[in-house]
């Protein structure tokens, strides 16, 4: 093998991708459940008496998780860039499913009281401080394992892990009450679903003690002694001293893409199924509205990997660009035929916002990691993306049930949807193309041994 490239073979990177997106499907698999059980845990974890009350309660508890987030990646991150990504991976998925696993354990409001809604947001807590070291994490990991020319694909495919898990808890909890009793349904059917993380996790940490460190880390644990326990201070003042534009760039990057990201997926159930109503919209039906979600979320499945290869071949700031730009221009349409009342026409506004999310959904896994070198990456990533994700996109569904509740204007979804994506048009002016390069601080990296020597042979 010629030397200063590396060869990640097929088999391995199929590993890789693999271990990478289990992670996201438990940790989307919870927010889909618990979005789309929103109703059945405001009736079971919050006083009945006031239902306004219980509906903010239910979105400071999804809100709650973000909230620790950034803790979360100041622990995991420097953890990560120190002792390696599988290690750190490993720990997270398995926090992350049994957080969600005991919430389905917590008794209802009438049974325990003021104890229910104090669980609910415990398990959160636990949730969110895993999840700040996790999807930093795989980005990671799959950004590190991946050839140059294909980093876009393989990346793009720990987001269709992100639309699996939540197309699978969307689905199962939209299942459930129509295939159980409505009695059995509001008691234990609605915690089956939160169950299921367990062995989701169980299977995440399986293959991820499987593999082996990436390249990457490797190369550089073999270039540096000194790195064993050093690594974690030193690594953050030179972030917060010397990389804090890359921060601040891969945070637009986060606030473009997650804002449309929690848009859809938290906050469009609630409104087309009750909000739209109180600003003089049309509400379709709660059963409707969640299959026409679930469809756009099963075919951005199947679309985002077909996006990640076109940003291999175009580059990813031209796929970018047309996800700021379309966002700007369409958002108030979208929001109008949202609030329409047609089901057609709420199928095809649910339908563009998908399109537009997923142009950052299927580039940013592999343009974000390519903003930081090999002995930070982990620790860049985890703090610059829950610090932004924690304060712009998390808490996107609290925020707009406040004030379109309050205002009584339908279109805050749209304005908000257009910051996003000027801020993502700002940060593109300045981002310099990745597509094709080495990640910074890392050999080149290919898929065979003969594209290596053919690099090798290309430098004389």
């Amino acid at each position: 093998m010629p030397d200063g490239v590396t060869v990640t073979d097929t088999a391995t990177m199929k590993r890789a991708v693999g271990a990478a997106a289990v992670g996201n499907i438990t940790e989307w698999f919870d927010f889909g459940v618990y979005a789309y059980l929103a109703t059945t845990i405001e009736e079971n974890f919050f006083p009945p008496d006031n239902p306004t009350l219980a509906q903010v309660g239910v979105f400071a508890g999804f809100a709650v998780s973000f909230l620790v987030r950034p803790l979360g990646g100041l622990f995991f991150g420097p953890l990560g860039d120190r002792i390696g990504r599988t290690k750190v991976l490993s720990i997270t998925v398995i926090m992350m499913a049994i957080g969600t696993f005991l919430l389905g354990f917590i008794p209802p409001y009438e049974s325990i009281g003021i104890w229910a809604p104090i669980l609910l947001v415990l398990c959160r807590v636990v949730q969110g401080f895993s999840t700040g070291g996790e999807y930093a994490g795989a980005m990671t990991f799959i950004a590190e394992y991946s050839p140059d020319r294909r980093r876009g694909f393989f990346g793009s495919f720990l987001e269709c892990g992100t639309f699996i898990g939540y197309a699978l808890g969307a689905t199962v909890a939209t299942v459930i009450p129509l295939v159980s009793t409505e009695e059995f349904a509001s008691t234990w059917a609605w915690r089956i679903p939160f169950f299921i993380a367990l062995p989701l996790g169980i299977v995440g940490v399986y293959l991820r003690v499987k593999l082996e460190e990436t390249p990457s880390f490797q190369t550089l644990l073999s270039e540096s002694e000194e790195r064993e326990g050093q690594q974690a201070s030193a690594g953050l003042k030179e972030l917060f001293g010397t990389y804090w534009p890359a921060m601040l760039a891969a945070g637009g990057l986060v606030v473009a893409w997650n804002i449309p990201n929690y848009m859809l997926t938290s906050y469009m159930p609630t409104y087309l199924e009750d909000n739209v109503q109180v600003v003089g919209g049309t509400a379709i039906d709660s059963t409707t509205s969640q299959w026409l979600q679930i469809a756009v979320l099963w075919v951005a499945v199947f679309v985002i990997p077909f996006l990640g290869r076109l940003s291999d071949r175009v580059g990813r700031k031209p796929v970018l660009w047309v996800g700021s730009i379309g966002t700007v221009v369409l958002a108030f349409p979208m929001i109008l035929v949202l609030k329409s009342g047609s089901v057609p026409l709420v199928g095809i506004g649910l339908a563009v916002m998908g399109l537009l999310l997923i142009l950052f959904s299927a580039t940013c896994p592999s343009t974000l990691p390519a903003l930081f070198p090999t002995e930070i990456r982990y620790g860049g990533l985890a703090i610059s993306f829950n610090i932004f994700v924690s304060a712009f996109a998390g808490t996107t569904s609290l925020i707009m049930t406040a004030v379109v509740l309050g205002t009584g204007w339908a279109y805050w979804p749209a304005v908000y949807l257009i910051f996003a994506g000027v801020v993502g048009a700002v940060v593109l002016l300045s981002l310099r193309e990745t597509a094709g390069k080495p990640l910074p601080g890392s050999n080149p990296s290919v898929s065979t041994e003969q594209e290596a020597r053919e690099l090798v042979a290309s430098r004389r």
